[in-house]
């Protein structure tokens, strides 16, 4: 049995490291993929984990195989198609290190995953099932998605779900919050952006948080809040932790996912079901998961910027 098993995409982010006088940049390939950075930092700090996905047999395609190995993550459930190529991002960065998007992506392999390429026991024999919404956007990953979700919902193995809102993937918007809204009534466990809620609903943090725990049948919920930290709530608890100072930000890619990941490692070792947590466990679980998502932001990349533990801890401790 694995602790976690994620579906999901998992792609090449190229980075730009310096922009020559005509304006072209040179990028840096990083592995990448909301999943796989997730699985990485849950590995990390000690859970055992497996991936579910497809990639293309090319070039990237083996490269993320082998990262994904290296960073202890299961790759059995990960399928290698001869007939499309590994999805790449291209990644812009402001001054903050902020990120926007661009895809090569049509289709992209890891959109063509189909249920009867997905392991079962993967599915069924972890103890939560994670996946975002870039796995929705098209058939056939969309439609095996949703039959692993039922699959797992009906062996009660509990659901966590990060949206990842990447708004050039949707053909419009309104297909987007559809998607997002349907997986947001699958979890047990939810992280979600200001950005996400604001989108969705208008509403801040901590109403959107309420509304995930009220009307959606949520029993965790991390609304996350860039730079300033995170809100968590359960119907019993909830708090507001601050991210750590004196960070120097380089790139954000990757630093929600590895937020999630963390969130969930310390959740796991609390043994206890989501909506038992106190306010106590609540800040523990916060304050870690922000202090390694906001470490991760000093490197570039996802996967490959997950600090070591004794980082965090030290961080904490200052």
């Amino acid at each position: 049995m694995f602790d976690v098993t994620a579906l999901g995409e998992l792609l090449i982010d190229f980075a730009p490291k310096s922009v020559d006088a005509a304006g072209y940049p040179t990028l840096a390939a990083n592995p990448g993929g909301a999943p796989g950075n997730f699985l990485a930092a849950l590995n990390k700090y000690g859970c055992s984990v497996a991936m579910i996905g497809k990639v293309g047999d090319d070039m990237f395609g083996r490269l993320l195989l082998n990262t994904l190995k290296g960073a202890g993550i299961e790759t059995r459930g990960v399928v290698v198609d001869p007939n499309q190529f590994t999805t790449l991002a291209f990644v812009s960065l402001d001054a903050s290190g902020n990120r926007d998007f661009s895809f090569a992506r049509k289709p992209g392999a890891d959109t063509c995953l189909t249920y009867d390429e997905v392991d079962e026991a993967l599915v069924t024999g972890a103890r939560v099932f994670h996946f975002g919404t870039l796995s929705l956007t098209n058939d056939p990953a969309r439609e095996a998605t949703h039959k692993a979700v039922a699959r797992a919902k009906a062996q009660g193995v509990l659901i966590s779900v990060d949206p990842n809102l990447r708004k050039p993937l949707w053909p419009t918007e309104d297909d987007a919050k559809a998607a997002i809204e349907w997986s947001l009534r699958q979890a047990d466990i939810i992280k979600i952006s200001d950005e996400e809620i604001e989108f969705l609903w208008g509403l801040t943090p901590e109403e959107g948080a309420q509304k995930l725990l009220n009307e959606y049948g949520a029993s965790l919920v991390y609304a996350t809040l860039g730079p300033k930290g995170c809100h968590a709530a359960t119907r019993n608890a909830a708090v507001t932790v601050s991210s750590p100072k004196g960070i120097h930000v380089v790139d954000t890619t990757g630093a929600g996912d590895i937020f999630g990941g963390s969130a969930m490692s310390r959740f796991l070792k609390t043994g206890k079901r989501p909506e038992d947590l106190t306010a106590e466990d609540l800040t523990a679980i916060v304050t870690f998961a922000c202090t390694a998502a906001s470490l991760s932001t000093q490197t570039h990349g996802g996967i490959s910027s997950v600090p070591e533990e004794a980082e965090v801890l030290r961080k904490i401790a200052e």
